[in-house]
Formats: structure tokens, C-alpha cells, sequence
């Protein structure tokens, strides 16, 4: 067998690959003694039909079969004689087909870049150090009273932070489109949950009106074809309510899952302890986000157009799957896969600056390290025997647990290799992350 490699545009290659006469006719001969031995014709005893009429029945399939099979076998050799790591299937044409000469075909793919991590002296990335204060607590168990407090029903105009019950059908130009009614839906106003002038414009109506208004769809709304639409909405309100806030008292604290928590200074304790753990992880997770940032911006290389593709599909498949549609029933406009090119590209690049950077640091994951990481999960759960049982039963999970605990190796190094300043920020600046 013989092969030639040639480079095409960025990491895309071409491969033609020839196959011996030898090859194919050996191949093709055993098909055609198989279907000798069972094949039956009129006219001709089984077993006894000349090869010539079963090349005219049977020869154009066992032919095609033949190809198909030389290909299969001889691709995946061709590549590894190459030491080629493909990051797409090929497009496979066939040169020449001619069972008299060479079978000839060209496999066109690209291949994964490999890549030489660069680890910038002169750029800083951003060690994050949250602070947290007084009033950061009070505004805690503020959110906290209001999402475990009460709606009650109200005969006054309604106001923001009230929750509102409607019925709503929107039109543009006269026609209805995808979503545009509801029954019985209740809005916080304020939310900002529906599109920019919805929630304003119920804003000191009563109960039991009827009334419309219009609006316009944001210029970058998900869905292409409603973007910068001017609609008008007809609205139904039948009820006004305003919120009771919780009380801070043993069922709050129940609810909670607050063991040992009796009073309000216990309650504001325990409170501040959960936003300092908060604070420790938001502090790594930023950190490593600009320490990504920082090699992306240091290393610079091609990546498969295949992989981003691919990338960009599963996160639109995600986007869909949160707002209860599939790829198959969803529009081309819901979620543009376009969207989502750009943050693939990130996604793929970073996978293999990671796949890189273990290389370089020669990082793995040793029994101790898993068994320390797992002590570590166990505390989070009551029974933290029976988890640590349980869990050294699913591989799966163990293996999602190897990497996080790659990830944080590899961040630690890179923490040490790296040159960084300090950020700091409020804990109010979270909400805006």
C-alpha cells in the first residue's frame, strides 16, 4: 500500500491512499466464491454457475462492497503510519476505481494542531480577593425573608416588587406568533423578566382591567425574527398581590437546613459563614477564569473548524433543552447556531491548551488524591460513610471527579509559573459577574 500526505488551508489534510491490484482481487474472489457456493439461478445447478454470468449478477455490488472494505481497513493504518490524529471524519473520494489497476482514493480532514503552550511573563492575571461587610449580610437575609415570604391579594394600583396574575396575548401587525399568550401568569414586577417596557407599562394598574400597550423586542432578542418587532400587548389583570416577608424564626430556620440555629444573632452567624464560602469559591472560580483569559491571549493557534462546529452544537442543544425545546422541533432562529461560534472556539482552545499544559506539568491523579477529594465531598452529606461507599461504586462519576482535581492541580502551577495582581471587589459586585 502506498500513500502520499499533502498539507491543504490551516489544519486540513489530504491523504491519497492506493491500494494494490492484489488486494482487491483477493478480496473480491472470496465474495465471489461465498455466493457460488449458495447462489441459484435458473438454469444452473448450485454450486456449478460460471464465474462470468455471476460477474454479470453480482458483480457491481461485491465490487462497491470491496471498495468500501479497503477503505475501512487501509484508512485508519494510513494515519497511523502518519501519526495523524484526526479531528473530523473524511470526505472520502474515490480516484480511481479501475479493479485492473490500483484502487485509488483521497481522504480529506483535519487534524488537531499541536500546540506549544506559551506562558507570559509580561502579562498579569487577576488573583480576585472579594470583600464582604456589614450592610453585604443585611442584603442576605433581606433576599432571604422575600424569596421564603408570602404573597397576599391587595386592592390598590400595582407597584413594583408586587406580584401581578394576568392574562396577556401579543400581536404584531395583527398576527399572533410563537408564545405570545398566556393565562393566569404571574409576574414579579421588576424582574425584568419579560421584554423591556412589558413590566412598566402594568405599573399602577388594578385588578380587573382590561388594557394594551406596545413595545418593542430587543435589537439582540433570541429569536431573529421577533428582534426590534414593535408589538402590542392585550392585558387582563386579576390580581394584585404584595409580598409578606418570612419571619426569622425556628420554621425559617428549618427550611434552611440551619441545624443548631435558635436565634436572630445564631441566624445572622450562620448566614455570614455560608457567604464566606460563597466568597472562597466565587474567589477561585474568577481567578482561574483570568488565568484562561491570560494563556488564550498568550497562545494563538488554529483550531479545528470540525470540534468548534460540534461545540457549538451541544451549546445550543443546552440553551434549547433549558427552555424545553429539541433540536429536532425547534427553529433554525431559536438560538442561531452562530451564536454560540464564538464561545466554542474558546471552549475548544482552552481544552487543548488543558490536554497541553498536563503534558508539560506531567500532572495526574493518584489513589491519594481521589481519596482526599472524596473525604472532602463526604462532609457535605450526612451519612458520609454510606456516600463514600456509594461513590467508589459509580466510575463514572469518579472520573468526573479526576478531572476537577486535575483542573485544580493544574491551576495551582499555574498560580506559581504565572505573574498576577490583586483584584478586589465588593461582595454587591457578584450579582453583576
Amino acid at each position: 500500500m502506498a500513500s502520499k500526505l499533502k498539507k491543504l488551508k490551516d489544519l486540513e489534510h489530504k491523504l491519497i491512499v492506493s491500494v494494490p491490484v492484489e488486494n482487491y482481487k483477493k478480496k473480491y474472489g472470496k465474495k465471489l466464491s461465498k455466493i457460488k457456493s449458495t447462489a441459484k439461478i435458473d438454469g444452473f445447478r448450485k454450486g456449478n454457475i460460471p464465474e462470468d454470468v455471476l460477474n454479470q449478477r453480482y458483480g457491481e455490488s461485491i465490487h462497491y462492497e470491496v471498495l468500501n472494505e479497503l477503505i475501512q481497513e487501509s484508512y485508519p493504518q494510513e494515519l497511523q503510519d502518519h501519526d495523524l490524529k484526526p479531528a473530523s471524519p473524511p470526505a472520502i473520494s474515490i480516484e480511481s476505481e479501475n479493479p485492473k489497476k490500483p484502487i485509488t482514493y483521497s481522504a480529506i480532514f483535519e487534524v488537531f494542531p499541536e500546540v506549544k503552550v506559551k506562558l507570559s511573563r509580561w502579562s498579569n492575571f487577576d488573583k480576585t480577593e472579594i470583600t464582604l461587610d456589614d450592610s453585604d449580610i443585611d442584603l442576605a437575609i433581606e433576599d432571604i425573608l422575600e424569596r421564603y415570604g408570602h404573597w397576599h391579594k391587595v386592592q390598590r394600583a400595582a407597584k413594583e416588587k408586587d406580584q401581578v396574575i394576568i392574562d396577556f396575548e401579543g400581536k404584531i401587525d395583527g398576527e399572533d406568533f410563537e408564545g405570545n399568550s398566556s393565562k393566569d401568569f404571574k409576574l414579579i414586577l421588576g424582574s425584568k423578566s419579560m421584554i423591556p417596557g412589558f413590566e412598566d407599562n402594568l405599573i399602577g394598574k388594578s385588578a380587573g382591567g382590561n388594557f394594551s400597550f406596545k413595545t418593542n423586542f430587543p435589537e439582540d432578542y433570541f429569536k431573529k425574527d421577533l428582534a426590534s418587532k414593535e408589538t402590542e400587548f392585550f392585558i387582563t389583570l386579576h390580581e394584585v398581590q404584595e409580598m409578606h416577608k418570612a419571619s426569622i424564626n425556628k420554621e425559617l430556620f428549618e427550611t434552611l437546613a440551619m441545624d443548631g440555629v435558635e436565634d436572630e444573632k445564631s441566624f445572622r452567624d450562620e448566614i455570614h459563614k455560608r457567604m464566606k464560602g460563597e466568597i472562597l469559591q466565587q474567589e477561585k472560580s474568577l481567578t482561574k477564569e483570568s488565568i484562561y483569559d491570560t494563556l488564550l491571549k498568550s497562545n494563538d493557534f488554529k483550531v479545528p473548524i470540525a470540534t468548534v462546529n460540534e461545540q457549538a452544537e451541544m451549546m445550543r442543544k443546552d440553551s434549547l433543552m433549558r427552555t424545553g425545546q429539541t433540536v429536532e422541533n425547534a427553529d433554525d432562529d431559536l438560538f442561531p447556531i452562530e451564536d454560540f461560534k464564538e464561545n466554542a472556539e474558546k471552549r475548544v482552545r482552552l481544552d487543548l491548551l488543558f490536554s497541553a499544559l498536563l503534558k508539560k506539568y506531567e500532572l495526574e491523579v493518584g489513589e491519594k488524591d481521589l481519596n482526599k477529594f472524596i473525604e472532602e465531598e463526604a462532609v457535605k452529606y450526612k451519612d458520609a460513610e454510606q456516600f463514600k461507599s456509594w461513590i467508589k461504586s459509580q466510575p463514572q462519576q469518579l472520573d468526573q471527579y479526576k478531572m476537577v482535581i486535575l483542573e485544580n492541580l493544574l491551576i495551582e502551577k499555574l498560580e506559581s509559573d504565572l505573574k498576577s495582581k490583586v483584584k478586589v471587589i465588593k461582595f454587591t459586585e457578584l450579582a453583576n459577574k
